[in-house]
């Protein structure tokens, strides 16, 4: 490990061995829907659904009816919902004035005899400056683990797709550990109150409890006293964090740090921390063939077509290629020789919503964490990191490499990307408006 990390958490990390059968992954957002109501239905003592939201569309409904049919199946199961506090209790951006989720998981609570939970995650007292940013589906002693949300898109329920990644590890102990975290850490807290009941605090009343609770979070971490330290085998170490140099902060930096031959990061929008622009240029100058893909702007769940009325959302998309842009221009050496290899994904009119880090043929770290300095300082997130320094999972992880690519178009110049004077009027008119006030950069770093 590089000396510039005086204490490195990658060495000293511990982790629950992990066999290569009990580890899969699965191909599609179609085929994630279809496994996670398979669990649903044939949990027998646990189910912990961990997500930003889960939404008032077809697919929602169906993840909410079968939450409801396996505990009227087994009265006994244990069953808890957790999505951010604030995001379930707003409309979608740009719809106009809406009652929110929070308003659907009390009706479906009064229609149903059957009791589901759905807690409700306050990270801060604004959405703006954080969100519940944590991934994974715990059932009995299985966990799937995916950035994605639970709607339509993120399922593939009708007919378009957020492509993600989806992985199941059946692992008791990675089980217990991040449902023991839920239930200690998240809903025993004065803070998490439960949405789908009426008569809800508001999110000013709690202010104080927020505020511990956000404290409380900052020296948070999954319980691994029963895993190992220094285990040369294949294995999973959970990792948690929230607010600057956090644990899983610091093991991205040491991953890329870390990296000889090969580093491959995939991020939707691409707006790196300027302590991962480092260790990349670091990785360069040693050689380090790197591939980043990124969504194509039109890949991007704010884009807007052209056709529709400007909303200032719409304009994310285009600040993100104006910065992948930027990246390129001052990296075209890099690009020129080979060694960097930039690559957007566009397929059809989906989007892209995949987010991780592969390093040599070793590590992989699964995570929703979108490596911008919105998750780098303001959200909850987490990340599971798989070391397999036997090479065990060599060919589903160049399956799933294969899979990511198959819909990419590699950035020969920087010039290959469009800029102001390509964008359409309103878009290109209100970026030269927040560059000309300077706050094109308090943008990057919320957004």
């Amino acid at each position: 490990m590089p000396s510039l990390f005086k204490r490195s958490l990658l060495p000293k990390l511990r982790s629950f061995p992990l066999s290569a059968d009990a580890f899969s992954i699965l191909p599609s957002a179609a085929e994630f829907r279809r496994s996670l109501l398979e669990h649903i239905a044939g949990a027998r003592q646990r189910i912990t659904l961990v997500a930003l939201y889960l939404q008032q569309d077809e697919a929602g409904q169906e993840i909410l009816d079968a939450l409801h049919a396996a505990k009227a199946a087994r009265p006994e199961l244990q069953i808890a919902v957790v999505v951010d506090w604030l995001r379930a209790q707003r409309g979608l951006i740009g719809a106009g004035k809406q009652p929110g989720n929070s308003a659907w998981y009390q009706a479906q609570t009064a229609a149903h005899e059957s009791e589901v939970p759905i807690y409700g995650v306050p990270v801060q007292t604004r959405e703006l400056f954080g969100v519940l940013h944590l991934k994974g589906f715990i059932v009995d002693d299985c966990v799937i683990y995916s950035g994605a949300s639970l709607n339509n898109v993120y399922l593939h329920k009708l007919d378009k797709y957020r492509f993600d990644r989806y992985h199941v590890l059946h692992n008791k102990a990675l089980a217990d550990s991040m449902h023991q975290f839920v239930q200690q850490d998240l809903i025993a807290t004065k803070a998490v109150h439960r949405l789908d009941l009426p008569s809800l605090p508001t999110t000013r009343s709690l202010r104080s409890a927020i505020g511990n609770f956000r404290s409380h979070l900052k020296k948070a971490s999954y319980d691994i006293s029963q895993g190992t330290e220094g285990y040369f085998g294949l294995s999973v170490s959970p990792l948690l964090g929230v607010g600057k140099n956090n644990p899983l902060n610091r093991v991205i930096g040491e991953l890329i740090a870390s990296s000889q031959q090969q580093l491959t990061i995939c991020t939707p929008y691409f707006n790196l921390p300027l302590p991962v622009t480092r260790e990349i240029n670091r990785a360069l100058e040693r050689g380090v063939k790197i591939d980043i893909v990124v969504g194509d702007k039109t890949a991007n769940d704010f884009y807007i077509p052209p056709s529709e009325p400007f909303k200032v959302i719409s304009a994310l998309p285009y600040l993100y290629e104006l910065s992948l842009r930027r990246f390129a221009k001052s990296h075209q050496r890099m690009i020129d020789s080979g060694l960097l290899n930039l690559h957007l994904w566009r397929e059809g009119g989906n989007s892209f919503h995949l987010k991780g880090v592969w390093v040599d043929d070793r590590y992989t770290l699964l995570t929703g964490n979108n490596l911008n300095p919105r998750a780098f300082r303001l959200d909850l997130e987490n990340g599971l990191l798989i070391d397999d320094p036997r090479r065990e999972l060599l060919e589903p992880r160049r399956k799933e490499l294969e899979a990511i690519f198959a819909h990419t178009q590699r950035i020969e110049h920087f010039k290959d990307l469009e800029t102001l004077p390509d964008y359409p009027p309103a878009v290109a008119k209100f970026l030269r408006r927040v560059s000309r006030v300077r706050i094109e950069r308090l943008l990057y770093r919320i957004l």
